[in-house]
This record gives C-alpha cells, structure tokens and sequence, in this order.
C-alpha cells in the first residue's frame, strides 16, 4: 500500500485511521469487487499513488495532483461503483508524447470535480497552430473509454488542453453534465488547433448535457455510435455541432442522434454534418432541434459529402448516405461574407430530410449547393 498522506484509508462512522501501510490480514479483499468495503475513501496527492491504489477504494479523492510529464493519470479497471473526485488543481507536466493525460473505465463510475477544483492540462506549452496536423506532438486529454452501466461525468472544469479535449469511445450508458472546457487561452495568435470538446465513436446511449465549451474546432463530433444525445450546451471559437466526419473508420455508421437547445457562437460553422470523400458508412435518424447561431464566419449549416482534413474535393461521393434528417428551429445569424447555408450531396444520397422553421440569414446565399433534397432548402 501507498504511505504518508499519498493513501489513506478511512473507515467511516466512528473516526479510525487505518495504518498506512496495512499488514495483508487487515487490507481488503479485493478478489471479488462485491466485497469492497462500500466506506472506504482514498485520498491520494500522487498520481502514481492513485494508478496503483485505484482497485482499493470505493471513492478515489484526487487531491492537488501535479501529474509528472508523459504520464497518464491511469483510473482504468475501475471497480463497479467507484466514485472519482478531483479536488483543488490538477496538473500535468510537459512532455511531447501522444497522451491520454487522463485515462478511466469501468462500470457505474462517478466522476466529478468538488467546488473550486480545476484540471489544468497546460496546453499553452503545446500550442504551436498546427494541433494534431503537425508541429509538436500534443497528448490528447480525458480517454472516457469503456465507461459502461449507469457511469457520469459531472461538473468538471477543464482548462487548456493540448489538442482533443474529451474522447468519449465504446462507452454504454453513459451521462456527461455540466463539463467546462476552456481552452479559449489558445485563440491567442491561433495557436490553439485542433481542441474538439467532445469526440464521440462507438458509443450507445450517451447524453451530454449543460457543457459550456471554449475551443478551437468542433464543440462536438459524432463520428460513429447510436443514440446519442447532446442537449443544453454552449459553444464559442470553434467549429460548430457536427456529425462527422464520418468514414475511414472501423465503425461508419450514425444513429438516432438528437443535438438540442444550444447555442452557437464566434464559430467557424453552426450545425455542421460531414461524410469523408471516397467512404463508406450511414448517417441516419439525426436531429438538430433549436439550435441558436450568432457571429458564424464560414457557414451556418453546412451538410458535405465530399470532406477531407482541411481541404474538401467540392466533389461528392455517395458512399456514405444522409437520411432521415430532421433540421427544426435552427435560427440567427452569420457574417456578411460567410454563407447561410451550403448543402453538397451525392446524387441520390440525400433523402428524407425535414426542416422546418430554420431561418440563417446576414450571409451570402450559395451558388454551389448540390442535391438538395426535398424539403430543404439552400
């Protein structure tokens, strides 16, 4: 076991101290996680400490922790049930390498942040204005990965990652609510790149409410999974709500998705949908419901099927079919030189598309829309 105030193990009720360095008689039997003593608390300062202790505690308090550089903050294989609080600040150190700085899984996991806390990634000792697409190599922050049962996410405040802030992958059952992602520190000279809020794959019934999101790339990307839902948020310097891009993966396909109530601005793109140019794979059942746009620069909708990184063909493919689209109270406004809407389909891979009341109007009207199913409009 863990000494010094780097574990402590406290039985609740009558205050007892259990030594710190506990004899195997009196540590708990951790060979079937249902006996885990459901009172024991943990409280680390070390990260070390924490990835090594994890699968002896019921609640793990992260305590002040500087993670030292080009290590992951490992809370894998978590016991069912474990709660995960971050306290004070946490740290990481700087180091170039591809990361996660924080890495956790397991089933019906808690984590939350307690009042005044923050996790502080540094990303300003990374940003170089190329994010993933070169320059330094820059970790990639929080991998949610294999969170399953009835597992949250709560009121974490995360400033300043390198690049993609939230990987949220293969995940079943999972809540994410009111998570602050501030990496608007990055809009300084550019050099923030890449810092997606959310990247979501393969995951099934995951909800995302209430995130307040400061960044420099999409607020959200749904690039494969099923019934995923994103209500609530609040999006600025980035690029906008989108499905996508989706293709060139081991899973291409997304479902009954419902992206709500949010607002949208300062951004490159408001509602934002996209197929990879040349792949294959299924967007179906998606809906964007009251969603409100302000200060968009580039596009206010945009659907394309023909992207690539940074540089699309302006030639669809249909590979990658977009159907069952329900677009309603899509409203505001875009820059005099952006464009209200664009939409570029394949023939025949658009279909059953539904708007109504979407009003995106102090832009340009495009002149290269292509396909445009019934029903909307460009």
């Amino acid at each position: 076991m863990i000494c010094s105030v780097e574990f402590l193990l406290l039985i609740l009720g009558p205050a007892v101290l259990v030594s710190a360095t506990p004899t195997p008689t009196t540590a708990p039997d951790l060979k079937n996680a249902a006996v885990l003593d459901r009172r024991t608390t943990c409280i680390f300062t070390a990260a070390s400490a924490a990835s090594a202790s994890k699968t002896s505690c019921a609640t793990i308090v992260l305590d002040n922790i500087a993670v030292p550089s080009g290590v992951t903050l490992d809370l894998t294989g978590l016991n069912s049930g474990t709660h995960v609080i971050f306290e004070g600040e946490t740290t990481w150190g700087y180091e170039e390498w591809s990361g996660p700085l924080f890495s956790v899984s397991g089933e019906n996991v808690a984590i939350s942040g307690a009042p005044g806390h923050s996790l502080n990634a540094n990303g300003a000792l990374w940003w170089d204005g190329q994010g993933s697409n070169g320059g330094k190599t820059k970790p990639k922050f929080f991998a949610a990965h294999s969170l399953t049962g009835k597992s949250s996410i709560t009121g974490l405040n995360v400033l300043n990652t390198p690049v993609q802030a939230f990987s949220v992958n293969s995940c079943t059952g999972l809540t994410i609510s009111n998570v602050t992602i501030d990496n608007s520190a990055g809009d300084v000279d550019s050099l923030g790149h890449n810092t997606d809020g959310f990247d979501v794959g393969s995951s099934t019934d995951v909800t995302i409410s209430g995130a307040v999101v400061k960044n420099q790339d999409d607020c959200l990307a749904i690039n494969s999974g099923t019934g995923i839902t994103f209500t609530g948020g609040a999006c600025s310097g980035g690029h906008g709500l989108s499905i996508g891009s989706v293709g060139g993966r081991s899973d291409n396909n997304v479902s009954d998705i419902t992206i709500s109530s949010s607002t949208i601005t300062n951004s490159a793109n408001g509602v934002r949908i996209k197929t990879v140019s040349g792949a294959t794979g299924s967007v179906s059942g998606v809906k964007y419901d009251n969603i409100t746009l302000s200060s968009i620069s580039t596009y206010g909708i945009v659907i394309e099927q023909d992207y690539e990184n940074g540089s699309p063909t302006g030639i669809p493919t249909t590979g990658v079919p977009i159907t069952d689209l329900t677009l309603s109270n899509i409203k505001g406004t875009v820059d005099s030189d952006a464009t209200n809407i664009y939409i570029l389909c394949g023939s025949g891979s658009c279909s059953d598309w539904t708007w109504s009341g979407v009003a995106v109007t102090g832009g340009k009207e495009s002149t290269a829309c292509e396909n445009i199913p019934s029903g909307a409009s460009c």
